[in-house]
């Protein structure tokens, strides 16, 4: 005879649950969610609670609850942390060694005088207002990883912008500073008028130069510049060594001039108080004043002559030894 197997009709009737377990477990679960709403904020976090999606409370740092989800939620953001926009390029890997990749589209702008610079800029920027931030304005890179979003186009409007408004010499050169301190001021000024809750922390133009194509000729012209620069400071400088150099020539030679006329002067009125006086002797005794400017001159004349004696007769010659000549030393 075969076997026969007895199979229950409805298993559901051989199952048999304890009512109270159904309910401790219940009960758990809602005790685990009405839990998930503790939640807590660090020192440098600040977050936003939301009721059905909308706002409802602003929460500092510390211990905090809110009612389970679905019914509300808690977002959580940095107020602290500095966030980095890149402008003209993109940062692939921080490395080390870091990686960069080129963004052309950006960097390549016009300037004021109608020339091709290229410029790389970073914009640190931090949160100032977490419900403005997160609600006011969609497209935030900060907090929705969209590179593509307001703080973006807004970095790149505001350094096009100030770019255009200066020559290719001042963006190049001595005028990146005053440029970056226009961008910084210009994006707050954006934010400000889009009540983000963004605050601009520091500008910095990390590469501005001519686009490769024309760098030859850029570097070509900068050379001619610095050389014109060289050679201006060397005239300077030489007109500032000559001038001073002409000026005390000049000087001295007026003061040799003024001396040289005030002897001239005190000689020719030395000559004229002698003369003078000569004059007043010779009108007591012209015979007299006479006879003595004759001695007096022939006392200054005759030491420097050579002295010849001659017989007045004409009876012979006398011949005389030259004693002067034969005592003077000889050379």
């Amino acid at each position: 005879m075969p076997q026969q197997f007895d199979f229950p009709k409805n298993p559901v009737q051989q199952l048999r649950i304890n009512p109270r377990t159904v309910y401790l477990v219940l009960g758990i679960l809602g005790i685990l969610w009405v839990l998930s709403g503790i939640y807590t904020v660090d020192p440098d976090e600040r977050a936003v609670v939301l009721r059905f999606g909308k706002l409802q409370d602003v929460v500092e740092p510390g211990l905090h609850y809110h009612l389970p989800p679905p019914i509300e939620m808690a977002i959580i953001r940095s107020v602290t942390r500095v966030y980095r926009e890149e402008i003209g390029f993109q940062t692939i890997d921080p490395g080390p060694p870091a990686r960069y990749r080129q963004r052309p589209k950006e960097s390549l702008m016009l300037t004021g005088d109608e020339n091709i610079v290229n410029v790389e800029m970073v914009v640190q920027y931090k949160v100032s207002s977490v419900t403005n931030a997160l609600f006011k304005v969609r497209g935030l890179g900060a907090f929705e990883g969209n590179n593509e979003g307001l703080i973006h186009d807004a970095c790149e409007a505001s350094l096009r912008q100030v770019v255009g408004r200066h020559g290719i010499d001042e963006v190049l050169t001595e005028g990146k500073l005053r440029i970056q301190t226009e961008i910084q001021e210009q994006l707050q000024e954006l934010f400000r008028v889009y009540d983000c809750g963004l605050m601009v922390q520091s500008v910095q133009l990390q590469s501005v130069g001519p686009p490769e194509q024309v760098d030859a000729a850029f570097k070509d012209v900068a050379s001619a510049k610095e050389d014109r620069e060289r050679l201006v400071n060397e005239a300077r400088g030489y007109q500032n060594d000559i001038i001073p150099r002409a000026r005390g020539e000049a000087e001295r030679m007026l003061k040799e001039a003024e001396a040289y006329t005030v002897e001239r002067v005190r000689r020719a009125q030395g000559d004229a108080d002698r003369f003078s006086a000569v004059y007043a002797e010779y009108v007591k005794a012209p015979d007299v004043t006479e006879r003595r400017l004759y001695i007096e001159t022939m006392e200054r004349i005759l030491p420097k002559m050579q002295k010849y004696i001659v017989d007045a007769d004409g009876k012979g010659v006398i011949n005389l030894i030259n004693l002067e000549r034969l005592m003077a030393p000889t050379q």
